[in-house]
């Protein structure tokens, strides 16, 4: 079930917002708890089994670390965890990208092949997985305490907004408001609700116009497309992944505000960085917290030699892509960022605090996103090929809503246009207290994007969610 589906919008969302706002305050995690098990039952039922058998097991086992004197059995308890975890999170998304490369070397020896179908991914796997593995590192840390209720432990892993495509969430940074007395007044649940309605008019509107574009292009055979096209088939994709993920994120973010949670941001204007580095602090900041506090810092950070650093960021980036999915383009989309980061840090920092930083910046990022992109290593090499082969046979074969909508995306991407309007839903009250006229323009902006997006979503097939498949 994604956000932007007639299901969700007219049906899901309507029907537990009024529940919950109904249900007395000590019942409102039983109902917010049992709306998230539908919600993820709802696509795959049969993996929602996987998820209550992970969380269980971690429940158990951070119990035990908490009651453990020696610090070998809390290791013992700890690998136990990261063992499952990870061992699940290898055999639905890994595996079959392993045995597959066997079967290529075994090929050229005249060895059998293994042979091995490839497993369904259950939704959201790598997210939820990630902040179980938070919350018993923590507690192993001892920067956390165990809970009492597992309920709560539950909710948080399962809480719907969040669920499928992050943002990921440490537990000490959520977990003391879904164990608190959470109350909501109207200026809580308008915010929430016009950061709900700008997400999905992002998501709709923006990055599924340019989207579908962007599918026909591919469909192109690649060896006969010019320049144009290979920079439409780029930055389309660029504009489309930005606002396909950052718009299902405000969809989150407004969703947990109207109920009273207050998640962290996931993205902040990317395309405005000075460097790679930056961007990388700007873009699914989540996951790039998670990779510091959980893998970078783990490492060594950046606390020993400068070769030992340059060494864990190249880790941490190689493993960060390989997170995103199971092909060598994610990989060398890992290690193509680690790269730029190393030489930032090198010598090129000091040069890109002069003019056209912003511009480096977009081009390194749009160039890694063709990687990403394409799982054939011989697709993105054409495109590269045809980027800069300077070959101009004629227009590419896109519609002025495609060229339209894509200078919008790029303005916005650039300007940060709703910047404002971001920082002020982030304190409720500045938000009303400032000039009437504003919340009535936002207000009335809101409902025109409501009528547009629910226009195309049941006029149009096309609606993916591109980080569904992480």
């Amino acid at each position: 079930m994604v956000f932007s589906s007639t299901l969700f919008l007219f049906y899901f969302l309507p029907l537990f917002l009024i529940l919950y706002y109904l249900s007395p305050t000590k019942y409102k995690n039983h109902t917010l708890l049992f709306a998230s098990i539908v919600f993820y039952s709802w696509g795959g039922p049969v993996f929602i089994f996987v998820i209550l058998f992970t969380t269980s097991l971690d429940f158990i086992l951070v119990k035990q670390i908490e009651k453990s004197v020696s610090k070998k059995q809390k290791k013992i308890f700890l690998c136990i965890s990261l063992f499952v975890n990870l061992g699940l999170l290898f055999v639905f998304k890994y595996l079959y990208f392993f045995t597959n490369n066997i079967d290529a070397l075994l090929s050229l020896t005249g060895s059998p092949a293994i042979r091995m179908s490839k497993l369904v991914l259950p939704i959201g796997l790598s997210f939820f997985t990630f902040e179980s593995l938070t919350y018993v590192i923590d507690v192993y840390r001892g920067d956390y305490k165990s809970l009492k209720s597992f309920k709560n432990y539950l909710t948080y892993i399962l809480l719907f907004p969040k669920l499928i495509a992050g943002p990921i969430i440490a537990y000490n940074k959520i977990g003391w408001q879904i164990e608190s007395v959470r109350k909501t007044n109207a200026e809580m649940r308008l915010a929430g609700f016009l950061r709900f309605i700008f997400g999905l008019a992002k998501k709709v509107l923006i990055a599924n116009v340019i989207g579908e574009t962007v599918e026909e292009l591919y469909k192109l055979d690649v060896n006969s497309i010019d320049t144009l096209t290979a920079w439409a088939m780029s930055i389309g994709y660029t504009m489309q992944l930005y606002f396909d993920f950052s718009g299902y994120s405000d969809m989150a973010i407004g969703i947990c505000k109207m109920i009273g949670i207050s998640i962290p941001e996931n993205f902040n204007f990317p395309y405005i960085s000075k460097s790679i580095t930056e961007f990388w602090r700007r873009w699914h900041i989540s996951l790039g917290n998670w990779m510091r506090n959980y893998l970078y810092v783990p490492l060594g950070g950046n606390k020993g030699s400068i070769l030992k650093t340059y060494f864990n960021l190249w880790v941490v980036f190689i493993i960060s892509g390989f997170w995103h999915g199971a092909g060598w383009n994610f990989l060398l989309w890992g290690a193509y960022n680690g790269f730029f980061l190393m030489i930032e840090r090198l010598f090129l920092d000091k040069y890109l605090k002069k003019s056209f930083s912003v511009v480096y910046t977009f081009f390194i990022a749009n160039i890694g996103w063709v990687l990403f992109r394409n799982e054939n290593m011989d697709v993105s090499m054409t495109i590269y090929k045809k980027m800069f082969s300077f070959e101009f046979h004629q227009l590419p074969p896109v519609d002025i809503r495609f060229v339209t909508i894509l200078c919008f995306a790029l303005f916005v991407s650039f300007s940060g246009l709703f910047k404002a309007f971001y920082n002020s839903t982030q304190n409720d009250e500045l938000f009303f207290i400032q000039k009437k006229w504003r919340l009535n323009c936002l207000f009335l902006i809101s409902i025109i994007l409501i009528v547009l997006s629910s226009s195309y979503i049941l006029g149009q097939d096309f609606n993916p969610f591109i980080y569904f498949r992480f």
